[in-house]
């Protein structure tokens, strides 16, 4: 299951390397879903002895990573180089030295196509950046056949009324996809329990960010490299017309002076079921974690 557009993978890559530098100061959003996440880890028991980032942009995750598993390998995976390379410039400083006994391994890749080993990984976290597969049941799928029996996958992700308010201003001017639209928690749920997983949890936290026009929240978007780069996007440059066309509809939007951007955020979290072996030298699926 798939709503979205396909995503031109070239064209996403090259966004979020041209977004790498400025990237830390415009992902608040980000940064606190990130602290977010951290923070459901402590109901959670696990020692892992691998734990991949997946789509780690700038590392953002790895410090809370690294202060909660010190004895972890970590390998931090990005579709973007420069992204990864801006996050080695930051793992420079002193204080961040003083975390790692052995830096994370930074690791370009796709999480459709993960370049790691069968069974290699004992935690898969990913903060908001699934919304970028095309995909998911393959991602999924991937993080399945990495994970180790017992391991875990933690990740975040956009639902379908994130941008909604976006979405209803470019329908009023033209008929082309301007932003994506993201998949349902249940639905999610439904591909990771397809996939092989166990115990699936899934919830959503609504956010809102406010701003003085709708220039703000595309210079936003832009600034942490979320373009269009859907194959449906419009090929043709876009005028001044257009865009005051799309202003416009975002103002029916204002409340209190200011525009609102809704951001549904998803998180959900499962387990690779723990294989067993029955008195009689049968191996089945035990579909409960590892304790």
């Amino acid at each position: 299951m798939n709503p979205s557009p396909q995503f031109d993978k070239r064209q996403l890559r090259r966004s979020f390397e041209r977004a790498a530098a400025g990237y830390d100061k415009a992902a608040v959003l980000q940064h606190e879903v990130c602290r977010r996440m951290d923070e459901r880890l402590d109901l959670i028991k696990l020692d892992p002895a691998l734990v991949l980032d997946a789509g780690s942009g700038t590392g953002n995750a790895l410090p809370g990573l690294r202060a909660r598993y010190p004895r972890a390998r970590v390998v931090a995976l990005d579709l973007a180089l420069t992204m990864l390379e801006q996050g080695r410039e930051r793992m420079r400083a002193p204080w961040w030295k003083s975390l790692w006994e052995a830096p994370p391994r930074l690791l370009c890749g796709d999480i459709e196509a993960l370049p790691l080993a069968s069974g290699s990984v004992n935690l898969a976290w990913s903060n908001l950046a699934l919304q970028w597969v095309n995909d998911p049941q393959r991602a999924f799928a991937e993080f399945h056949r990495v994970l180790a029996p017992g391991g875990l996958l933690m990740f975040s992700t956009f639902g379908p009324d994130t941008l909604k308010e976006l979405r209803a201003a470019f329908s009023q001017v033209d008929r082309y996809t301007h932003v994506s639209r993201f998949i349902d928690l249940h639905d999610i749920g439904d591909l990771l329990v397809k996939g092989g997983f166990a115990d699936p949890v899934m919830d959503m936290e609504p956010f809102t960010l406010t701003y003085g026009d709708a220039r703000a929240v595309m210079r936003d978007l832009k600034a942490i490299g979320a373009h269009n780069v859907t194959h449906e996007r419009p090929r043709g440059l876009t005028g001044r017309a257009w865009l005051a066309a799309v202003y416009q509809a975002y103002e029916t939007f204002r409340h209190e002076g200011k525009l609102p951007a809704t951001f549904e955020v998803v998180y959900g979290h499962a387990w690779k079921p723990q294989p067993r072996v029955t008195a009689s030298g049968k191996r089945i699926i035990d579909i409960k974690p590892s304790p």
